[in-house]
């Protein structure tokens, strides 16, 4: 994991950087929970929504929004966080300009600016939305939803109620050409503590059966390419009672959970 370093439209922005050894990989951009109330990119569900990624053979990049560690700027509560996805999806890019596929993935705040940007990007191929504060947030923009996606939930939330989120997910199902996955995790709060793992596996499932479905699609100078990425590859936790204190534990090692 590499710290990186990149302009943005109010300063300089701080992130975390993997870059897969396999060509063509595919790249994904993950956006932390709400700065005012502690969210950074070192959250545990950002973390775990990295770590997934990673091991799946991505490319990927978590940063922090402006204002939020050492990242410059004012938080502005939607437009400049906007800006500043717009511009670490820019960087992501540039930097990798023969992925196959392009991911967004947020939680909480982090979702519902990520599909913000969603609308805006035709090249982002597939979301995974964490939590997305429905019940406070407006997201009327996503008429239509331009592509397929995963939403999670946490049956126990205290802080997104999850019968808004549901709701949301069916709304955007009776949508043509989009299926949006929905995952309800019965016991998960909103930091989904004792569930990461379960969070992990839901997201890494999504992510092969997607990329698979996708692959064949995606078209690169005239000519198709496989994704690199098979079913024997160690794409999930296998044993949840040895492997949750171990994903815990270093998702500790990032701080504390935000909202």
């Amino acid at each position: 994991m590499t710290e990186v370093l990149f302009n943005g439209h109010a300063g300089r922005l701080e992130g975390r950087y993997h870059q897969s050894d396999k060509p063509g990989a595919p790249i994904a951009l993950i956006l932390h929970p709400h700065p005012q109330y502690g969210g950074t990119m070192n959250n545990k569900v950002v973390y775990s929504l990295f770590s997934c990624f990673q091991n799946l053979g991505f490319s990927v990049l978590r940063f922090n929004f402006r204002s939020v560690g050492r990242s410059q700027g004012e938080f502005e509560d939607g437009p400049g966080e906007l800006s500043d996805a717009t511009v670490a999806l820019d960087w992501l890019q540039s930097v990798n300009p023969e992925a196959r596929q392009c991911w967004i993935a947020g939680y909480s705040f982090g979702a519902w600016i990520g599909l913000q940007l969603l609308m805006r990007r035709p090249d982002i191929n597939n979301f995974i939305a964490v939590s997305p504060p429905a019940n406070e947030k407006d997201f009327s923009f996503l008429a239509p939803c331009p592509t397929s996606g995963l939403i999670t939930q946490g049956g126990a939330d205290e802080i997104v109620t999850p019968s808004s989120v549901a709701a949301l997910a069916k709304r955007l199902n009776t949508q043509r050409n989009v299926q949006v996955d929905f995952a309800l995790i019965e016991d998960a709060d909103h930091m989904y503590n004792n569930h990461l793992v379960d969070l992990y596996k839901i997201v890494g499932n999504y992510v092969i059966e997607a990329v698979k479905k996708k692959a064949p699609q995606k078209k690169r100078r005239g000519r198709r390419k496989k994704v690199e990425m098979q079913e024997d590859e160690p794409l999930m936790i296998a044993d949840e009672s040895d492997s949750s204190d171990e994903l815990e534990n270093e998702a500790d090692d990032f701080g504390d959970d935000e909202e």
